[in-house]
């Protein structure tokens, strides 16, 4: 039986994926920080291991992973999903701690979680597995007033390349899905706050978010030789081609 790590797995394209995943007969262990909603998942789901803690706490999240590969054996693959789009503003309107907070959780809570799959999947027998980053369309085109969130996730395309390059040695492959407007919670917020500034706006089409999380699961499925370098799945009519 394969095992996934999926952070951010509470809500939205984390909570989705993971029952995906469950449902495709994989381990699946659940990391993000609220506890209740992770053990009703894992209450449901015999395969679901709840792993409560904060992405940006290095020894809380080597202990969630060290705490799933003795149960498991192994790990096969890391979803990297958890992150947040901090506030929608031109930049002089940007506190600067509010830029630390998304970059906090969106790149370094990515990287720690990169960097104790990589070691894992590097030092285990077979040797090898697969690690999926969630960027954003934003990593290739903004939408206005996201410096934080675009900032972020252009760096996670930077993250992409150099794991599969680095894992190349270890049968470690590495992709990105860039996911646009799946319905969520916070697609929904993101919503809520275009009709705040505008009750008269028109909102973009939406896609149900199980189809990015059938993505995430086509990608992991991918045999050893084979690999979704870069993936998009977005609402068909969502302004991304021609956007800026």
């Amino acid at each position: 039986m394969k095992s996934i790590v999926i952070t951010g797995a509470s809500s939205g394209i984390g909570r989705a994926t993971a029952e995906v995943f469950l449902d495709a007969g994989w381990q699946v262990g659940l990391i993000a920080r609220r506890a209740d909603v992770l053990d009703d998942i894992s209450t449901a789901h015999a395969n679901a291991t709840a792993l409560p803690c904060d992405v940006t706490d290095p020894g809380a999240m080597q202990a969630a992973f060290d705490g799933f590969t003795a149960k498991v054996g192994r790990l096969d693959a890391l979803f990297n999903n958890a992150g947040m789009f901090g506030p929608s503003a031109p930049i002089d309107e940007v506190e600067v701690d509010a830029f630390d907070q998304v970059i906090n959780v969106n790149v370094r809570g990515m990287f720690i979680a990169a960097r104790l799959a990589f070691a894992q999947m590097r030092r285990q027998n077979p040797q090898g597995g697969r690690i999926i980053n969630n960027g954003s369309l934003s990593a290739h085109n903004p939408r206005p007033g996201s410096i934080c969130y675009t900032t972020s996730k252009h760096a996670i395309t930077g993250m992409t390349k150099s794991l599969s390059l680095d894992g190349r040695a270890f049968d470690i492959a590495c992709g990105q899905i860039d996911i646009g407007n799946a319905r969520t919670e916070l697609v929904d917020d993101l919503n809520a706050r275009i009709l705040a500034d505008n009750p008269a706006a028109t909102l973009m089409p939406m896609m149900d978010v199980n189809e990015a999380a059938r993505s995430v699961l086509h990608m992991a499925q991918m045999p050893p030789e084979a690999n979704v370098q870069f993936m998009t799945v977005m609402a068909t009519k969502m302004p991304y081609i021609g956007r800026g």
